[in-house]
């Protein structure tokens, strides 16, 4: 059985960010999911932030599909 790696290819504790990331992979046909981890280094116990993941293979192609679109959204 194969076993695949997972890589953080965005983080964010703004859900919203999340989602915008994860409908642009979805769109590339890049398998990804969300995780959810409590920040240890902040001051507030309730903070979280999320993380997309997805295969080590598709890594690259995703890092340039999240550059563009933030790349996009800076520009407006």
């Amino acid at each position: 059985m194969e076993r695949s790696t997972r890589v953080s290819v965005f983080e964010s504790d703004k859900p919203t960010e999340i989602q915008l990331i994860k409908s642009k992979l979805d769109d590339a046909q890049i398998v990804n999911a969300v995780e959810n981890n409590y920040l240890t280094f902040t001051t507030t116990p309730t903070a979280t932030s999320l993380k997309v993941m997805v295969d080590l293979q598709d890594e690259k192609k995703a890092f340039e599909i999240i550059d563009a679109f933030l790349q996009q959204n800076e520009n407006q």
